[in-house]
């Protein structure tokens, strides 16, 4: 805390112009062609992808076919079709239904595919082949690519890492934006020796044994999906199953662990996806994909949150491979792999924000989930202590949301514990858990399979709660001040203010013990408060701090 107050401190003397130009970067045309919603992709709608892939273990090479469906949203006239695919993978040929063959030229990381005159409202469907050796995740999952790796007993393991700045378009052609998902889901097919499994998103449709020591395996998703959470996991796996009752019914649970780890799985996981899925429906309303099911699948990395198969790599122990980012104890006694990856099938993968620099709503509402999820399992005072520990790993570098959109620029890593800081304030100042329960799960209602943007989040949250967070969303969100809560006691009088802070800041303040509610409606100006005898005691530094993101200051 004292490093976040002498750069508090030091910030505080900077304009937000500086600070604007502190984070700046130079982008480049590649930036532009992956962030930004071009003519050549503008046209398009995406409606379906049906991906085949061989991967070869020992030559890690890789040659597949994705058929992308889609429908024209606009008359193309000579604009041509724009496909992510970067190198050193690279387009072989490209056809139609009818086999027609399509021209390509290469730019950068994208290709253009010359297409024909295109009516608004018509259908197409192409055939990208390609192949190559993709790139290889040097530390997955924070560097994308795929992973050729070795089990414990030196079997072949294989999977893809390729959230964020990586892209899907680092392993398959695709459009490679998060603003349009396949309406109609998504198939992949991985082709593999017949010693191996392999599991992919959603449901095993078809298994196909070739005879010649390869196997394919067909798995589909029906609902829409991120690009970046279509991966292959293969080795050599087992599966086991069961039946959980939520929301909506009966969810089936499918777990896919190697074959040495299955009575340790049996022992461990199901305890966990439990406890998960009965803290989030809670919370977030119903998991949102019971007709792909949810899967949890052994990697050789930490996790990943893909959608109806979440990666898990936390070692079957509590904790985040035996560690407690918040530093109170609670993060010891629940899995954080299954928990926080998880979390993402609600915020990220049934609301998924368009841009890149938005993705915030991904990461801070999942890391408030964690919060959640300790409350709703181990009581709200629980929640509270862990949400004050994991201000620890807040830098407060640059803005959780850059000034860039449409360049793929992403902001600070505090969209994780800022955001859920920022979460947990606006949950205390509104003083009623029902309402802001039913605003997250009006969120995943209202938004249900969608892409949108964090104004759109913020707009909506402001209106359910009644109350408008404008200022706080800019101040957690667009700077890196951490404002300071000024207050005075004079008896049963009380001045109180916000400084180090934007213009118009007004987050409430309010306390609370068993008996009674103090509510403060602080600005950037100086107010005047008389409190009753028994509410003067209740206004205090770590009363203050235990609730919000904010320095309390007692001025004597």
């Amino acid at each position: 805390m004292k490093n976040q107050l002498l750069l508090a401190l030091v910030l505080s003397v900077c304009t937000a112009g500086l600070l604007q130009a502190q984070n700046q970067r130079a982008f480049t045309k590649t930036d532009s062609l992956r962030g930004t919603i071009t003519p050549e992709r503008a046209w398009w709608d995406l409606t379906k992808y049906d991906l085949e892939i061989q991967p070869d273990y020992l030559a890690k090479t890789l040659k597949g076919v994705n058929t992308i469906s889609y429908t024209v949203v606009q008359n193309n006239g000579t604009t041509k079709m724009q496909i992510d695919l970067k190198d050193p993978l690279s387009i072989d040929q490209v056809v139609d239904a009818t086999g027609k063959k399509y021209s390509f030229k290469k730019d950068g990381s994208v290709w253009l595919i010359d297409i024909p005159d295109q009516k608004k409202g018509t259908s197409g469907k192409l055939s990208i082949h390609y192949s190559g050796k993709p790139h290889e995740a040097i530390r997955a999952p924070w560097d994308g690519g795929w992973t050729f790796t070795k089990d414990s007993l030196g079997r072949p393991w294989m999977t893809v890492t390729c959230q964020g700045a990586a892209g899907a378009s680092i392993w398959y052609p695709c459009k490679d934006h998060q603003s349009d998902e396949p309406d109609k889901g998504a198939s992949l097919t991985m082709r593999v020796p017949d010693t191996l499994m392999a599991v992919g998103n959603g449901r095993l449709k078809k298994t196909t044994r070739h005879g010649d020591g390869t196997t394919s395996y067909r798995w589909e998703v029906i609902n829409p999906i991120n690009n970046y959470n279509i991966i292959p996991y293969i080795g050599k796996y087992i599966n086991f199953k069961e039946v959980y009752q939520g929301e909506k019914g009966k969810l089936d649970l499918n777990y896919w662990v190697l074959d040495y780890n299955e009575q340790k799985a049996k022992n461990y996981l199901p305890k966990e996806v439990h406890n998960t899925m009965k803290s989030f429906e809670y919370w977030f309303g119903p998991y949102p994909f019971y007709e792909d099911g949810y899967q949890l699948i052994d990697v050789p990395h930490t996790g990943m949150e893909h959608q109806s198969a979440v990666a898990y790599g936390n070692w079957y122990q509590p904790g985040y491979r035996k560690r407690d980012g918040s530093g109170t104890g609670w993060g010891l006694k629940w899995d954080f792999i299954v928990i926080h990856e998880s979390g993402h099938e609600w915020f990220g993968n049934n609301i998924t924000s368009k841009d890149l620099a938005d993705m915030w709503v991904h990461e801070g509402f999942t890391n408030y989930s964690e919060t959640l999820f300790i409350e709703h399992i181990f009581g709200e005072q629980a929640g509270n202590e862990y949400n004050v520990g994991i201000r620890r790993g807040i830098r407060n570098d640059k803005p959780i949301i850059p000034t860039a959109y449409g360049v793929n620029a992403q902001g600070s890593g505090d969209m994780y514990p800022k955001g859920g800081n920022l979460l947990h304030a606006i949950k205390h100042s509104i003083n009623d858990n029902e309402k802001f329960r039913q605003i997250l799960r009006g969120l995943n209602k209202d938004f249900y399979h969608q892409t949108v943007t964090s104004t759109q989040v913020e707009n909506y949250i402001s209106t359910k709660a009644g109350f408008d967070y404008s200022k706080v969303f800019d101040q957690y969100l667009r700077n890196i001040t951490i404002p300071k809560f000024e207050f005075q006691l004079n008896g049963n009088t009380v001045r109180y203010r916000y400084t180090n802070c934007i213009p118009g800041f007004n987050l409430p303040v309010v306390l609370k013990n068993n008996t009674t509610v103090l509510k403060l409606l602080p600005t950037d100006e100086w107010k005047t408060t008389e409190l009753k005898a028994n509410e003067v005691s209740m206004l205090t530094v770590d009363a203050v701090r235990n609730m919000y993101y904010v320095d309390p200051v007692q001025i004597k």
